[in-house]
């Protein structure tokens, strides 16, 4: 029995005859006997602390964002205590001399002051900077890590959204981030906000007259701006993220197949000592990496743009990236207009506002669709080969070359300038590719995974090649194909593939014709497109591998 706790009977209660309880040691051990009589750490720890977490590359995703949020945490408390969020005008007569007496905001001249006035302000900006835009980077990759390997599906769509929200949250604090300093690269993009809230009918120009608190800049914004950027979006994504790490522990890690991995069975390491040691020296690993990021590239460089003027607009202006397929939006729009009752309905800018979360929700809302298209409620622990999963990973590809070409469009003048092309041009093929890029990059990769299929059933059947030809007696000539031991064997064929949704026949057994209904047609077709014969290879059966392997050899 563990020295200091009661014996299961209950009976090392004290003051009680027989009570075994030691007295401590120390006070520490007597504080530390105290909290766990009250909370149950010991229990609790010894239930979970050997926990069995898998390793491998792909997980580190997930563990960058977490560790770049919580660097974007630490320098972010650092810079509140010397930014001044406010919109009242000052002269500047700071260390950088360029500007050195012109009028500007509060906000403008405390972030002057925190770049080259306050000992490693600038770095700190910097490293702010730059792990926000890690941060957002990681988690994004981390959800196309996890969406191609299908660890979306059950008992995991929760955190699929969970992590859907830390996304977006992620990136509106971001914008709000940036548009903090009051320069004129962030009113610019302030502004671009006013218009795209005034674009919205009937109660645009009700929001923007709240949000600004009147006339277009107003005096509001920053402060306003600020109190979101650093409690209220950082206090949501804290509680999602403490969630989404609950729900991680509770569920256990998604894995890859093996020999000796199943859906019940983890292979991995134990939460301690190892997992956490590995990932504390991680940790430091990417805070030093950002850092050094931080240290040699120039974020951001907001004493070269100016304090922000209505008049003026950089001639650069770019949101970070993952705003930029926002704006894309907006510049391979044309500018329609209509004229209703008195009142314009600018389309140039309401469409885009209307499909820019839209492209978000196809990808986040994909994995509801798939789990109605397949009827699959088993739970799911390991992991797709995204070629296991064609249909899935074709959406997938489309969706990145559809962001991926929006974003090119967001920096239409960049492109035109540095690759001395027509802006017009260029707008035009972004225009096109919109539509056409995204069936194209379907097809191809669907394709692709396909054939990859095909590959690894050939491979079963036959063997690797080895390179060995061999003359046979009758003159034919053969390569000889070395066998898969039964580790690859297992990896290859351990995917489930479920037959194509059957539906009930519409003649019942009395001769009754039933009613189907448009929704389970569509069930039955997107079914057969999923695994059906064009929508995936067969995997070899036992009773095929042996055949050929007992027959005539692997060759």
């Amino acid at each position: 029995m563990r020295a200091g706790r009661p014996s299961p009977s209950g009976a090392g209660k004290p003051g009680k005859p027989g009570s075994t309880r030691a007295k401590p040691a120390n006070a520490a051990e007597a504080v530390a006997d105290w909290t766990d009589g009250r909370v149950g750490l010991y229990a609790l720890s010894k239930a979970n602390i050997r926990k069995i977490f898998p390793d491998h590359w792909s997980f580190m995703l997930g563990e960058i964002a977490l560790y770049t949020f919580v660097v974007i945490i630490l320098t972010g408390v650092w810079l509140t205590l010397f930014f001044v969020p406010s919109m009242g005008e000052t002269t500047y007569t700071g260390s950088y001399r360029p500007l050195d007496g012109i009028r500007m905001s509060e906000a403008y001249a405390s972030t002057l002051d925190i770049s080259f006035d306050i000992r490693g302000g600038l770095l700190i900006r910097q490293i702010h900077h730059w792990a926000a835009i890690v941060f957002v980077a990681s988690m994004l990759v981390h959800m196309m890590r996890i969406f191609f390997t299908g660890a979306f599906r059950k008992p995991r769509e929760l955190n699929w959204l969970i992590g859907a929200g830390l996304l977006i949250l992620g990136m509106f604090d971001g914008f709000m981030g940036y548009s903090l300093p009051d320069d004129l690269l962030s009113g610019t993009g302030i502004r671009f906000m006013e218009g795209a809230v005034l674009s919205v009918p009937i109660i645009g120009t009700y929001i923007a007259f709240f949000l600004f608190g009147g006339q277009f800049p107003g005096t509001v914004i920053v402060p306003r701006l600020f109190t979101v950027h650093i409690l209220l979006i950082p206090g949501i994504m804290l509680g999602l993220l403490v969630a989404h790490l609950i729900l991680v522990f509770y569920h256990k890690h998604t894995h890859w197949a093996g020999p000796g991995k199943t859906e019940q069975n983890v292979v991995g390491m134990p939460l301690m000592p190892i997992y956490m040691a590995k990932a504390g020296g991680f940790f430091f690993l990417v805070f030093g990496i950002v850092s050094a990021m931080a240290a040699i590239a120039t974020v951001n460089p907001i004493w070269l743009y100016g304090p922000y003027r209505p008049d003026q607009v950089s001639t650069d202006a770019q949101p970070d990236w993952y705003m930029g397929f926002s704006e894309g939006l907006v510049r391979i729009m044309p500018g329609w207009e209509i004229s209703l009752w008195g009142h314009t309905l600018v389309l140039g800018v309401f469409i885009p506002l209307i499909i820019f979360p839209l492209i978000l929700c196809i990808i986040w809302g994909y994995p509801f669709f798939e789990s109605w298209v397949t009827a699959d409620k088993r739970e799911h622990h390991l992991l797709d080969r995204p070629r296991n999963a064609p249909v899935r990973t074709g959406v997938g590809a489309a969706w990145i070359s559809l962001y991926l070409i929006l974003l090119a469009g967001g920096g239409n003048d960049l492109l035109a300038t540095s690759l001395h092309l027509s802006i017009n041009a260029i707008t035009n093929v972004v225009r096109v590719a919109f539509f056409v890029l995204p069936v194209i990059v379907y097809v191809v990769t669907k394709r692709w995974c396909l054939g990859l299929q095909r590959r690894d059933r050939e491979k079963v059947l036959h063997g690797r090649e080895s390179g060995i030809i061999r003359r046979l007696p009758h003159g034919e000539f053969i390569e000889v194909h070395t066998p898969l031991d039964q580790a690859d064997l297992y990896t290859l064929t351990a995917h489930h593939q479920p037959d194509p949704y059957e539906p009930e026949p519409e003649v019942d057994e009395n001769g009754v014709r039933r009613k189907v209904g448009r929704m389970e047609r569509w069930r039955t077709n997107f079914s057969q497109g999923y695994f059906g014969k064009y929508g995936q290879i067969r995997k070899p059966t036992a009773a095929e591998h042996e055949e050929i392997s007992s027959g005539h050899g692997h060759h």
